[in-house]
């Protein structure tokens, strides 16, 4: 496991997802996501909306037997509701930033050390906090190529 760069402070603008919300266990997330990225493309390019930037995962407080997440794309207006595609949303403000570089396995490491950056700082991390997927995974690739955006919203 490596990690791209230090965190940083930044400030993001919010922005329109497309998104399936689900909860599900440590051991439901590889099949939640792949479902979410079987019925996504599909139903935002039926309706004539177009993906704005990478996947992402938002996750809603932090995760105990369960994650609460949503998984999708930001896009250019919001999408009807069609099954479970939904209408969501990433939050705007000032956000610490991490980049990992590696394997999905490295990111519980990552988001530690994401936070210990943030009690180091003096910030409160919020309740969400999402990853965008810089590298589309594929089956070939080596995961070492894998890039991952941590996102954390601070006050």
């Amino acid at each position: 496991m490596t990690t791209a760069g230090e965190p940083q402070l930044i400030t993001t603008e919010p922005a329109v997802t497309a998104v399936v919300r689900g909860v599900v266990s440590a051991d439901e997330l590889p099949t939640f996501y792949d479902r979410a990225f079987g019925v996504l493309p599909a139903t935002v390019a039926a309706q004539g909306i177009t993906a704005a930037g990478p996947a992402f995962g938002l996750y809603h407080g932090l995760p105990g037997a369960t994650f609460d997440l949503e998984v999708g794309f930001p896009t250019d207006r919001a999408v009807d509701t069609d099954g479970e595609v939904v209408a969501g949303g990433l939050p705007g403000g000032r956000t610490a930033r991490l980049v990992h570089a590696g394997s999905f396995d490295g990111l519980g490491s990552a988001w530690q050390r994401l936070g210990a950056w943030i009690a180091g700082q003096g910030l409160t991390p919020g309740d969400t906090f999402w990853e965008v997927y810089l590298t589309e995974p594929t089956p070939e690739m080596d995961p070492a190529d894998l890039r991952t955006e941590l996102n954390w919203p601070v006050t």
